[in-house]
């Protein structure tokens, strides 16, 4: 079995001796740590012990857990999530856990190393609503990009927690497991998923009566993220690299953005705060079009325009309402 490491400065070789040592050295001082607890799925402190994979992950079970819950996320704040590999260190700490919380398709490292643990209670956001096929654009001509899934299955789109609507579904099911998992604060848990979803609902009217009148439905993204938001209030997303947000787009593919762009009243270039916003500011530049960010949410940062779900959704609605020119 190949056993990752967390990467250093530079590549080098290391020996088959030297990772194994240094795993069952990660997974001993785990255990030396947390022997009295991992039994319940609890730390010291007597909290439910909860792995997120994920920002939409780690704020479900913050919100939902409240004080019953110890969290701990395994995609650092501006890591790029799709490229997380889970190290010894983090196999370790997902085996001590009570609840794991994933979004399977999304982090194949994440599936792999949540499969092989002995976690009990293993949630699966994707699982907790339905998922659909998204390309370059929804509801419209676009091109498919072949393998928009992030691993996922049968090209299904995993950016389910970008729709208010969806993540306040996996809250319910996010809510539900914790009641199972840690029965004596059953009522708590209850209580906070009813607050969420209320908060969520409140949200979905926000983005409902925002995007009701505007100058223009279409708006351009880096890549595909945003394509159950999109279908969900009456847009149009039309990505410049679909997969990959890094990726240089065909000449083909800038032509008719160019063209869409002005047929369609768009103003705007939209790019994300964990990406470089290279090809965003190239076309804008080439179409003579703004650029702002449309953040996709995938973790919270310094550069964030907000700092929790809510208020960065919050700011990608005002974005989204002065690119397509809101009433």
């Amino acid at each position: 079995m190949n056993v990752r490491l967390p990467r250093l400065s530079g590549r080098r070789l290391i020996s088959t001796t030297a990772v194994a040592a240094t795993t069952v050295l990660g997974l001993t001082a785990l255990s030396a740590c947390s022997t009295t607890s991992a039994a319940d799925g609890k730390n010291s402190d007597g909290k439910l012990d909860v792995v997120a994979s994920f920002y939409p992950m780690q704020f479900l079970a913050e919100r939902i857990g409240g004080e019953h819950v110890s969290v701990t996320n395994l995609t650092e704040p501006g890591q790029e999530p799709h490229d997380l590999e889970v190290s010894a260190q983090q196999r370790g700490r997902i085996e001590q856990a009570g609840v794991a919380l994933y979004l399977k398709g999304l982090q194949p490292s994440v599936d792999e190393a949540i499969s092989q643990s002995g976690i009990k209670t293993k949630v699966d956001a994707a699982s907790l609503t339905s998922l659909e096929k998204h390309g370059s654009e929804v509801g419209g001509h676009a091109e498919e990009h072949e393998g928009h899934d992030h691993g996922g299955e049968e090209g299904s789109d995993p950016h389910i927690w970008l729709d208010p609507v969806k993540y306040a579904e996996v809250a319910q099911g996010v809510g539900k497991a914790l009641e199972k998992a840690d029965p004596d604060h059953a009522a708590d848990y209850k209580k906070n998923t009813a607050a969420l979803v209320t908060d969520l609902g409140k949200l979905d009217q926000k983005f409902k009566d925002g995007l009701a009148h505007t100058d223009s439905k279409v708006f351009i993204t880096t890549h595909a993220a945003f394509g159950y938001l999109a279908e969900r209030y009456g847009l149009t997303e039309e990505a410049i690299s679909g997969l990959d947000p890094e990726s240089e787009p065909s000449a083909a593919r800038v032509k008719d953005l160019q063209k869409m762009a002005k047929a369609d009243g768009v103003t705007t270039v939209f790019y994300e705060t964990l990406v470089s916003d290279k090809t965003a500011k190239t076309l804008a530049g080439d179409a003579d079009l703004k650029t702002d960010v449309l953040d996709p949410l995938e973790g919270i940062t310094k550069k964030s325009k907000g700092e929790d779900y809510v208020q960065v959704m919050e700011s990608n609605l005002t974005a989204l309402q002065k690119a397509l020119g809101g009433k």
